[in-house]
């Protein structure tokens, strides 16, 4: 086979090219000098003087050719040289994945066949692949071929479930159908939720109602109260609330819904924003036998207040104490999330004191608040500038056990808000609680703490923190930051004195003595004489 020779005399040429490139590489980096880079204004930036320009190129173009040159030569080694890091092996057979299929002697089955066959692909390593192919297009259906043929994989729901979610955010629904049809044996609910959540998303609520329907017969699929309650939870969460309370009246004689369907179609006319159809719902779940949960009466009270808020907000307390009410004469019980829905809405409409007084009283009910509430409050009390009572909740978070719920993201949130507001100096504070709890900024976060600095005319501080980055490795970019002419300093003029106006007897008495002068001009002085003494 002439092709399978010219591969070989390929591989061969490129072991030796990697081998010769990593002594190169080694050798060039132990010489090689980096010279430190700052930040600068924009007066100083400029295409011929910019600092960064040679360092970025510098390290880019290494750490490409670094990571190049291990993926070549972890592909093609031996099986007793296997790579044990996963996220490596999804790196090349990404950059398989990708290549033009056109271009390429072989196609994508043979190629992962030679190329891969000491790899033991694992569902991580399926997950990572798929990740980093997202231009890859229909060649991945080659690598789902290769997956099946290969002995050392066994396919699994899971891993099925990754190539219907990788097809779905393309919308190839077409494809979608071929893969599970040709993985029906292994098909479970991990795809069967893949396939659904895709069909919702992509705004295509008749097609998941007919999926539903003809799953069992297409796709070996399993049709029960469950998976039907997963369909109506996708729809009425995306806004399909009126496709889903059909869906469940139609199937009404195979399967007949219980309190957790009918509650999760009244949190979906929530959603809609549709109270009345919400209201309709639960009078038939009242004549029909069934109770309200607080699952029920937590959305109605949620599309009141948002309802509040569009239209009067001085109307929300008193709406949100009639179904409050509601609640207490049904004996339906508070929950947690009863309280973060009142709290929320109270924070949007700016009236953090209101909902402080709901969160002491949380309590009474004997619910304690969950994380949501805690973060919802703190950003209100950040927003209003209460920043001691904000730090204040962040402590009373970690000492309730929701210490972990305070990620990266949260924590950005939170510094966004105080640069929102000009307290950059507490949120540098913030910063360093961030770092003392395990979570390292990001580049979203120090570039935004360094255009704010800049902006206050900080440059200092601002340089500091783009070197901590270029420290931890972070790629944070030099960029023309404008100084807000607020925090410029001025240089002192010498102001000049104005004339001012002068009154009448000013201008009299001016008149006065220059008449003065003018009739003494007329008078002939008289010489004295200086007489030397005898």
């Amino acid at each position: 086979m002439p092709p399978l020779q010219s591969l070989q005399l390929r591989r061969l040429l490129l072991r030796k090219l990697c081998s010769s490139s990593l002594c190169l590489s080694s050798s060039s980096s132990s010489s090689s000098f980096i010279r430190k880079p700052h930040l600068v204004t924009s007066s100083e930036l400029t295409p011929a003087s910019s600092p960064f320009r040679h360092y970025q190129l510098t390290t880019s173009t290494f750490h490409f050719l670094s990571l190049h040159q291990i993926y070549l030569s972890r592909t093609f080694s031996s099986s007793s040289e296997i790579p044990t890091d996963y996220y490596q092996i999804a790196q090349s057979l990404s950059s398989e994945l990708v290549k033009d299929p056109e271009t390429e002697p072989l196609p994508i089955v043979e190629r992962l066949t030679l190329s891969f066959s000491h790899i033991v692909p694992t569902p991580p390593i399926v997950l990572a692949a798929l990740n980093l192919s997202s231009e890859a297009g229909r060649t991945v259906l080659g690598f789902n071929e290769w997956l099946v043929s290969n002995p050392k994989f066994d396919h699994s729901d899971e891993t099925l479930s990754f190539f219907v979610d990788y097809f779905g955010r393309r919308k190839d629904f077409k494809v979608i159908h071929d893969v599970i049809v040709s993985g029906q044996a292994v098909a479970g609910p991990k795809t069967l939720a893949s396939a659904i959540d895709r069909l919702v998303r992509a705004g295509r609520p008749t097609q998941t109602v007919a999926f539903f329907g003809r799953m069992e017969k297409d796709y070996g699929l399993k049709r029960d109260k469950e998976s039907l309650r997963l369909v109506v939870e996708k729809l009425c969460e995306n806004g399909s609330a009126s496709y889903a309370e059909k869906m469940v009246k139609n199937l009404a004689n195979e399967f007949f819904p219980d309190e957790r369907i009918c509650d999760v179609l009244i949190k979906g006319w929530c959603v809609d924003g549709k109270l009345e159809e919400a209201k309709r719902l639960a009078g038939e779940m009242y004549r029909g036998g069934f109770e309200l949960g607080p699952m029920a009466y937590n959305s109605i009270l949620d599309c009141v207040c948002k309802i509040c808020r569009e239209k009067d907000p001085f109307q929300l307390h008193s709406e949100a104490e009639k179904v409050l009410l509601d609640m207490d004469v049904n004996g339906t019980p508070r929950n947690a999330e009863t309280f973060y829905v009142l709290i929320n809405n109270l924070c949007k409409i700016r009236k953090t004191e209101d909902a402080l007084k709901v969160f002491d009283r949380m309590g009474e009910w004997g619910c304690y608040p969950n994380a949501e509430t805690y973060l919802v409050l703190t950003r209100s009390l950040y927003q209003a500038a209460r920043v001691g009572e904000g730090d204040e909740m962040i402590d009373r978070m970690k000492s309730a056990g929701h210490g972990k719920l305070l990620n990266k993201k949260e924590y950005y949130s939170f510094l966004k808000i105080l640069c929102g507001i000009e307290r950059i100096d507490h949120a540098l504070i913030v910063l360093q609680k961030m770092k003392k709890d395990g979570c390292e900024p990001g580049i979203k976060t120090y570039d935004m703490l360094m255009g704010k600095l800049c902006s206050h005319n900080r440059l200092d501080k601002a340089n500091s923190l783009f070197n901590e980055a270029l420290r931890k490795g972070i790629p944070v970019e030099p960029k023309a930051y404008q100084v807000d002419p607020r925090y410029m300093k001025k240089s002192k003029a010498v102001k000049k004195k104005e004339k001012k106006r002068e009154t009448l007897p000013e201008k009299m008495a001016r008149k006065r003595s220059r008449l003065k002068q003018i009739r003494l001009s007329f008078v002939k002085k008289p010489k004295r004489m200086m007489r030397r003494p005898t």
